[in-house]
C-alpha cells in the first residue's frame, strides 16, 4: 500500500534530517581530531554511523511501501565550535530537533491510520529518548569538568571506547 502523500513527504524530509545529522556529526569529528580529542572524535564517528543507519531505515521503509525516495539537498550551518562543551550542546539541541521531527511523523502516522509507519516510528521514539540521554550525560559531565584539562582527558578516553555496532536485524538487511 502506497504512503499517504503528507506522510510520504515527511518521511523523505526525515531522510534528509538523518543524513544531515551524520554530516553534522562528521563535522564534529573533524573538529575533535583537530583539537587532539580522538576519543570524542571516535564517539562522534559512532554517532554519525548510527544516523546513517537511521536514514537507511526510512529509505528502505519508503521503498517497501512501493514509493520512490526523493533525496533532498543537505545543509550544514556550523563547522567550528569554541569548546567540546559547545559541540555537545549543539549535538543535544540537534537531537531534540530530531525528536520533534519524529514526533511530528508519529502524529501524522496516527492521523492517517498508517500502522506500519507507526511501528517503525515507535522504534524511533524510543531511540530518541536514548539519543538525548546519551548526549545529555556528556553535556552534564563536560559542564562539571569546566576547565579541568585532566577531566577532559579522562572523559576523552572514556568516550573513545564507544563503537558503532548495528543491531543484528540491520546487518541482515545491509
Amino acid at each position: 500500500m502506497k504512503l499517504n502523500q503528507k506522510l510520504y513527504q515527511l518521511l523523505n524530509e526525515q531522510i534528509k534530517h538523518e543524513l544531515e545529522s551524520a554530516y553534522i556529526y562528521y563535522s564534529m569529528v573533524s573538529y575533535f581530531v583537530a583539537e587532539g580529542l580522538d576519543g570524542m572524535a571516535q564517539w562522534m564517528t559512532a554517532q554519525a554511523q548510527e544516523e546513517l543507519l537511521h536514514a537507511s531505515k526510512f529509505f528502505n521503509f519508503i521503498g517497501e511501501r512501493g514509493d520512490k525516495v526523493e533525496l533532498q539537498n543537505l545543509e550544514i550551518s556550523k563547522t567550528f565550535w569554541k569548546s567540546p562543551l559547545e559541540a555537545f550542546q549543539d549535538a543535544l539541541a540537534h537531537e531534540e530537533f530530531i525528536t520533534g521531527k519524529i514526533n511530528d511523523l508519529m502524529k501524522v502516522a496516527i492521523e492517517v491510520n498508517d500502522y506500519p509507519a507507526k511501528v517503525l516510528l515507535d522504534w524511533f521514539v524510543s531511540e530518541q529518548v536514548e539519543e538525548e540521554d546519551n548526549v545529555g550525560k556528556v553535556v552534564q559531565t563536560l559542564s562539571r569538568i569546566g576547565d579541568s584539562g585532566q577531566g577532559l582527558i579522562m572523559l576523552d578516553r572514556e568516550l573513545g571506547t564507544r563503537v558503532f555496532t548495528p543491531p543484528p536485524a540491520e546487518e541482515e538487511n545491509a
